[in-house]
């Protein structure tokens, strides 16, 4: 049987299997389906400085592969998750990965102080927020923004600082570069990519927000390409994510770089599906003389 354990960032994981921030909530819910330190790790809701209500419905539409979301980074604010939310994910045997989005890099730089004093083991850096300081412009879409942010945090954290990557983006290389220059221990990709669905009846937009994020099996070979070309521009490790199905479509973005890999969407269908792809992903290093994940990761053949 293969050895699942990995270790990312100096930090060791169970497994590889991570739920993706923005799709487990606080982990309440999947915690009536199965022991959460079956995990690897848990990506809990993204946190914001202060508590934010989100965008106005319908922020949510289906799409022929996946799902559009506008949801506005609902949630009760980082200290409402350190004082409410923390001990509950705690009490399971897991890695916690924090995800936070702000507007300024200062603001960056307190969450993560505040994240790293409460005990999470990574902080996930979400760069595709709007940079009040810049006209609104995402942190993630300019090699600058992602330097200020990634080195603001880096500078105010005692755990690991993992930059989330836009892929609306003309070269994700070059965002890795910087993101690796300014300091990050390591890589998380992709996020969403930018979309839209009408209505046809009535003309009007399916979201509120009009544009939203687009997830599921539609991305997943742009993450496989993304996650690919960001390996083959730095050495940082990767948590790859974007449309992951099954145990196969897992080793796929290991293969193509990645050290670990987060489920999102695809627990939208199926509670248990980051069980079933940890399972699968084992299965698939056993039938093809993957020892470890470390084994497996990079090693594409071009």
């Amino acid at each position: 049987m293969a050895d699942l354990r990995v270790s990312f960032c100096g930090i060791e994981f169970k497994n590889p299997i991570l739920t993706a921030s923005g799709t487990f909530g606080f982990g309440r819910e999947y915690a009536k389906y199965y022991d959460l330190s079956e995990l690897g790790g848990v990506g809990p809701k993204g946190l914001t400085p202060v508590p934010r209500a989100g965008n106005p419905t319908p922020r949510a539409a289906e799409t022929q592969s996946g799902m559009l979301n506008a949801i506005g980074l609902q949630n009760p604010g980082v200290d409402a998750f350190i004082r409410d939310e923390l001990p509950f994910l705690r009490a399971f045997d897991t890695r916690v990965v924090a995800n936070i989005s702000a507007n300024t890099a200062e603001e960056y730089g307190e969450m993560a102080a505040k994240l790293s004093d409460a005990g999470v083991d990574i902080i996930e850096v979400n760069v595709s927020c709007p940079n009040v300081r810049a006209g609104g412009m995402q942190f993630g879409v300019t090699a600058e923004g992602i330097s200020s942010v990634t080195a603001r945090a880096k500078q105010s954290s005692s755990v690991p600082i993992v930059v989330k990557l836009s892929p609306n983006v003309t070269d994700i290389a070059e965002m890795a570069r910087a993101a690796e220059g300014a300091g990050a221990d390591g890589l998380s990709l992709i996020n969403t990519l930018l979309g839209m669905r009408i209505n046809v009846k009535t003309r009007r937009p399916a979201l509120a927000n009009v544009t939203g994020g687009l997830s599921g099996p539609a991305v997943f070979p742009v993450a496989v390409r993304m996650i690919w070309q960001a390996r083959s521009a730095v050495r940082l490790p990767i948590i790859g994510m974007g449309g992951v199905c099954s145990g196969e479509g897992a080793a796929e973005l290991m293969l193509a770089g990645a050290s670990l890999v987060a489920v999102g969407t695809a627990s939208f269908i199926d509670p248990m599906a980051p069980i079933k792809i940890r399972d699968g992903l084992g299965r698939y290093m056993d039938e093809n003389g993957f020892a470890t994940p470390a084994r497996l990761t990079g090693a594409v053949i071009i």
